[in-house]
């Protein structure tokens, strides 16, 4: 039975088609050659017509899978067609039905020529057209038009109206790229033993380190005023930021030895291109992990968390085999906190290109280095030569200074002296000191041409990143823009391991830790087994944690650790270091609890499944692999949400008086 168009003598704008039609027999990317001379039944959204005379135009169709070539012949005075393939006289109406709408085709699957034929899915066919069902005609003055990506939409629109940027073919194959990944990471942990365990989304709200959603709820509990007047007080929920403790109560309870799930996790933090206010994690957690052991010369990872890494490791080599047909190392590199903040500027550095970062600090004048010394400080130096560092010389020369970093071009003039004269050593140094400012000129080899930043930081370091750290990304960045550097396309991971325990230098968690320390990870991390007595000593700033994050190209994509365990060791990190109040502290004691009934040695990761996405798709923002993402302001311009609420509304929640 052919399927014919509707009739074409009102206008286009008619009606869906709301009857029966044929079940398509192949997507629009599953056609090739050897299908040639086969009768196929094609759904998908009709793209702009080629027209190539009065009586032959192409169609490409379009479906989630790829787009098939349509051939459309028209007939024309006296035609002549063959009589085992009819030409249907209202196929000429395919030329009237709006671009973007839905059709249906049946048609007969032939060989393109072949100086047409194209390497992409579906790309050496083309379906000559028999007859075709305007399934649902799309409006004419659509916001936009998802198939014309030559002039794409600002960001805000598409994302108003997603339903339809979603119909780009690179956010289609990101989504499946995505649901296969997914499919990677269930399969890899099953055949681990891993079991699946959903955890809660409503939780109670606790001090972890970053701001919460909180949920009311209609129930309330009895609270009295200052004037002890007796009251109703609104009840809350919390989403979570991480099933953190959850997971940490199935390694206790000893019903789950090997616990991973697909989490949900939302945290209210200020947008960025890499973060959403809700994300997913994949989340995993072992029970009876390794506490440590001393550094071997070919391994340096000495904390504990062994069968964490074996088991992250395999899941990623898994993934990138796969997906991109990449073999990856046995074993990922591996670099402490301190040595990558030293070298990079960065606890989470791209070690894909070189320009590393020296510190200057211990060869300088002696007045210098005591001054320095003194103020907890040290000097780094940035230097881009151009004879080792070519790619980078011209990003250099126009790259803004980043921070308070002194920048100095070198010059015949000043090519033995520059560092004695530079501002940063100058303002150091009270009076004239021994010590010769040429050795750290002659160690760094620069010459005439040559761009040098000066800057001192901390030290030992603190934070995520240095003045020159930052700078080097800058310049690299600029680079990579200006076409002279080119990112190698083997992935770099690398763990970086033993970041302090605590901090103070954490602007994300300053709100909650007002002025105490905050916890660099969150407050079950444990220390490590070296730094147990500094930890009970109060040398708080010495403590290293078994703390690993694992970095890719440049970027955090996961991080995990080994827990505190002992219950009396918890106790006192809460109370003593992050100096918690009753009321923080009541908020953990389930888990206190838990801890004191015989809990295992436990430890997990959490990777953010959004950012390895954006890695694995070449995109610089996660929402293009979110189905329907925030913007950058948190905000949801295709639901309208957040909004306000009707106050009848908050009254029943006890938010608003009458």
């Amino acid at each position: 039975m052919r399927v014919v168009a509707k009739a074409c003598s009102a206008p286009l704008r008619a009606l869906a088609h709301s009857a029966p039609f044929p079940s398509r027999s192949h997507t629009c990317g599953a056609l090739s050659s050897k299908d040639v001379g086969a009768r196929v039944v094609l759904a998908g959204w009709l793209l702009p017509e080629r027209k190539l005379s009065k009586s032959l135009s192409f169609f490409p169709l379009k479906d989630s899978y790829g787009t098939t070539q349509l051939v459309v012949q028209r007939r024309v005075a006296d035609p002549n067609p063959s009589a085992d393939q009819p030409v249907d006289p209202s196929l000429a109406a395919l030329s009237d039905v709006p671009v973007e709408s839905t059709v249906l085709v049946q048609g007969e699957v032939r060989l393109r020529p072949e100086n047409q034929r194209r390497p992409d899915p579906a790309g050496d066919i083309e379906v000559q057209v028999n007859s075709f069902t305007l399934l649902n005609p799309a409006d004419r003055n659509m916001p936009f038009l998802p198939s014309d990506t030559q002039n794409m939409a600002n960001e805000d629109l598409r994302t108003q109206y997603r339903y339809l940027d979603l119909r780009r073919s690179q956010l289609s194959a990101n989504l499946r790229k995505r649901s296969q990944v997914a499919h990677i990471v269930r399969n890899v942990l099953h055949e681990q033993d891993f079991i699946e365990v959903e955890t809660p989304i409503l939780l109670k709200s606790s001090p972890e380190g970053a701001r919460e959603f909180l949920v009311p709820t209609r129930a309330t509990a009895s609270a009295r005023t200052a004037d002890d007047v007796p009251k109703q007080q609104p009840l809350f929920y919390a989403l979570p930021q991480s099933p953190q403790q959850p997971k940490q109560l199935l390694m206790c309870s000893g019903g789950v030895d090997r616990y991973y799930q697909l989490a949900r996790c939302f945290r209210d933090e200020d947008g960025r291109k890499d973060r959403q206010p809700e994300f997913t994690q994949i989340d995993l957690e072992m029970a009876f992990v390794s506490w440590g052991s001393d550094a071997q010369p070919s391994d340096p990872w000495r904390i504990g968390g062994q069968e964490v890494r074996d088991v992250v490791e395999d899941l990623i080599r898994r993934i990138w085999a796969d997906v991109e047909s990449v073999a990856l190392p046995d074993r990922f590199r591996v670099m402490t906190y301190n040595e990558a903040m030293r070298r990079f500027g960065s606890d989470k550095p791209d070690t894909r290109f070189a320009l590393e970062i020296v510190d200057a600090g211990g060869r300088l004048p002696s007045g210098v280095v005591t001054a320095l010394q003194r103020s907890g400080e040290t000097i780094d130096c940035l230097a881009v030569r151009r004879s080792r560092d070519a790619a980078f010389s011209d990003a250099a020369q126009a790259s803004p200074t980043e921070g308070d970093a002194e920048r100095i071009e070198i010059t015949p003039a000043n090519v033995s002296s520059w560092l004695g004269d530079s501002e940063t050593v100058r303002r150091l140094l009270s009076h004239p000191a021994a010590g010769d400012p040429r050795d750290v000129a002659e160690m760094l080899s620069v010459a005439p041409g040559d761009i040098v930043w000066l800057a001192k930081r901390r030290d030992p370091p603190e934070g995520g990143s240095t003045v020159l750290g930052r700078q080097r990304l800058r310049i690299a960045e600029l680079a990579e823009a200006q076409g002279t550097y080119t990112p190698t396309a083997a992935p770099h991971f690398l763990w970086v391991t033993e970041f302090p325990l605590f901090t103070r230098a954490d602007e994300d968690k300053a709100f909650l830790a007002k002025g105490r320390w905050s916890s660099s990870h969150h407050p079950f991390t444990a220390p490590a087994w070296q730094d147990v007595e500094a930890l009970y000593e109060g040398r708080i700033g010495e403590v290293r944690g078994q703390h690993y994050d694992l970095v890719l190209n440049g970027v955090e994509i996961g991080g995990g650790s080994v827990r505190v365990h002992d219950a009396s060791m918890q106790e006192y990190i809460f109370s003593e270091v992050l100096q918690l109040d009753a009321r923080e502290r009541a908020a953990f004691g389930h888990l206190m609890h838990a801890l004191q009934c015989g809990a295992p040695p436990h430890g997990g990761i959490a990777l953010g499944f959004d950012r390895l996405m954006s890695i694995l798709c070449r995109t610089a923002s996660i929402r293009d692999v979110i189905a329907f993402p925030k913007t950058s302001a948190g905000t949801d311009t295709l639901f309208k949400s957040p909004a306000p609420v009707d106050r009848d509304i908050l009254y029943q929640y006890g938010i608003q008086p009458r």
